[in-house]
């Protein structure tokens, strides 16, 4: 394994002009390809090409959201964004010739069937016509982006960015806890008017791509994109009913409880996030503090997870704090020439830096693993539905560790983190159910997409209210969502793997060995095969079935019930 710091990784703008070029070379030696042999060999050389593209394409993305000001990194991933669309042609035909090889069996015999399950929606999901889209695309989530990350917002004698000034909701005070949420608010009514412009433009973009594919809208590519191939719409909006049925009245019940606890007639939005009289729990040391016994404990939780968090450290994998110009959001990506995960987030100095610390570095730990035990870059990373299980248990993993981030708070901490876990599923459906209703009815004008949103609010969040906002009482609260602008239809993941994650929970609970194992195997396969498969490997039941999600949550619900 190459020894490296990834502030020293050279960047090298990807030969787009080579990788096409070598791209047919390969389309051909498949077409007259005489043994199989030789398709593996084309299959590992497309693995090395795109491993090395992706890598550099990394490298300046992450350079870029560290710092969306630095013009040179920035006019890179334009450039890079730009180009790998217009690539998509060239590696179409390449998906297209290994599907139409005469060695599909053997393919299918080393790799499993989800190889070619996975070109065949390479194929589905591209045409020449869509590069100009594509590209716009792209342009238009960095602009969305920058804004988020640029956000100036001067609060309590400072000058804050996003992450910045959601450390006051938590703030005992709850004037300053109402002064801040409206502060944050005002930000995104200020620019209320280019928010709408952009995603405007994104729902018309991205509709025409649909019906370039020859569907109505953008909604079944939006699908395919997220690499689903075992359900739909139709599972979807089934689990949503679920969730309306069985968690938006515990939620009520908990957000009624939380009310008498702090002492306030009714629950405002502003104090959603306050959860004790006398204070959240925060941690109880500093950025570096935090990482130092992050990896104490997981040397503790398995000799896996202990290998893993040295080799995130050694070379500079993680970039946690907070800065000025840095965006405004916490990802894991992954550099193939390295074998290496690596996670970028902003630290505020509340539970939520906890929450990084085992939410973003699940992700990590997952693609360490499956990088280092599939054979084929199709597979070491998953559907976006599988892998935020791999984060979501991993916070629940990290329970028994508390103490050691929280000292005496650390119960106020698990009662607070398992609750916003749980409310965080009405919210995330309302978030699915907005976005189909936009592709649906792109004849909205932007003040009625605002108003949809209100009206899933009362649905979904019953409990929420406003006070002396009129940007969020007509609906504006969806424009902070970032997953909605930049990764369409991802959200529904964290709310079907919030299921996932309390069955390991409960599990972990009763045989920590057992769920352990089970919950390697899951990391360790990858995307090797689908959504279903996936779930029997880590003995999880599917969401979709009636009455899955009462069965799920009833360990937590039991957990939270007892503690109120």
């Amino acid at each position: 394994m190459k020894d490296f710091k990834f502030s020293q990784l050279e960047y090298v703008r990807p030969d787009f002009d080579k990788l096409k070029e070598e791209c047919l070379s390969m389309v051909e030696e498949i077409k007259n390809a005489k043994t199989y042999s030789d398709i593996q060999g084309v299959l590992e050389k497309r693995d090395k090409l795109m491993g090395s593209a992706f890598t550099m394409y990394t490298i300046a993305y992450i350079r870029n959201t560290l710092d969306t000001t630095d013009e040179f990194y920035e006019k890179e991933v334009e450039y890079n964004d730009e180009h790998f669309a217009a690539f998509g042609v060239e590696l179409t035909m390449l998906s297209k010739a290994i599907l139409e090889s005469k060695f599909t069996d053997d393919i299918t015999a080393e790799y499993g069937p989800e190889y070619l399950v996975i070109e065949k929606r390479e194929v589905d999901k591209f045409k020449e016509e869509l590069v100009p889209y594509i590209q716009q695309e792209s342009k238009l989530t960095m602009r969305y982006q920058k804004l988020m990350a640029t956000a100036k917002i001067e609060f309590d004698g400072q000058t804050l960015n996003l992450y910045g000034v959601q450390k006051y909701f938590e703030h005992p005070d709850r004037a300053t806890r109402k002064a801040a949420f409206k502060a944050y608010s005002d930000f995104y009514s200020s620019n209320e008017e280019e928010m709408e412009e952009i995603f405007g433009e994104l729902v018309s973009i991205r509709n025409e791509m649909g019906r370039v594919l020859g569907f109505d809208n953008f909604i079944p590519l939006g699908y395919m994109q997220q690499g689903r191939s075992d359900y739909g719409q139709k599972e979807v909006a089934a689990f949503r009913e679920q969730v309306r049925e069985e968690l938006v009245p515990l939620c009520k019940k908990l957000y009624e409880a939380q009310a008498k606890r702090i002492g306030v007639p009714e629950i405002m939005v502003y104090d959603e996030n306050f959860k004790f009289p006398d204070g959240n729990a925060n941690p109880i040391g500093d950025d570096d503090y935090l990482v130092k016994e992050a990896q104490k404990m997981y040397h503790d939780m398995s000799p896996e997870t202990g290998e893993f968090i040295d080799y995130m450290i050694k070379h500079e994998l993680m970039d946690l704090k907070n800065k000025q110009n840095k965006a405004s959001t916490g990802y894991m990506t992954q550099l193939p020439d390295y074998k290496a995960p690596y996670v970028f987030s902003c630290f505020n100095q509340t539970k939520f830096d906890i929450e990084v610390l085992t939410h973003e570095l699940g992700h990590a730990f997952a693609g360490y693993e499956a990088m280092r035990e599939q054979k084929c870059l199709n597979y070491t990373s998953c559907s976006t539905d599988i892998a935020e299980i791999h984060s979501m248990a991993m916070e629940q993993f990290s329970y028994p560790y508390a103490e050691q981030f929280f000292g005496d708070n650390a119960d106020k901490f698990r009662f607070a983190h398992l609750q916003d876990a749980i409310t965080f599923v009405p919210f995330g459906v309302a978030v699915d159910e907005f976005q189909h209703i936009m592709y649906e009815k792109p004849e909205l004008t932007p003040k009625e997409r605002t108003y949809e949103w209100r009206k899933l609010e009362e649905k979904y969040l019953p409990w929420r209210r406003y006070e002396d906002d009129d940007f969020m009482e007509r609906g504006g609260y969806w424009y902070h969502k970032l997953h909605i602008f930049l990764y369409p239809f991802y959200y529904i993941n964290y709310t079907l793997t919030t299921i996932g994650a309390m069955e390991l929970k409960k599990r972990y609970a009763e045989d920590k060995e057992q769920t352990w194992k089970d919950y390697l195997a899951l990391c360790r396969a990858g995307g090797s095969t689908n959504y279903l498969n996936l779930l029997k490997i880590a003995n999880l039941s599917v969401p979709f079935e009636e009455g899955s999600v009462a069965r799920a949550i009833s360990y937590a619900k039991d957990e939270l019930l007892r503690q109120l």
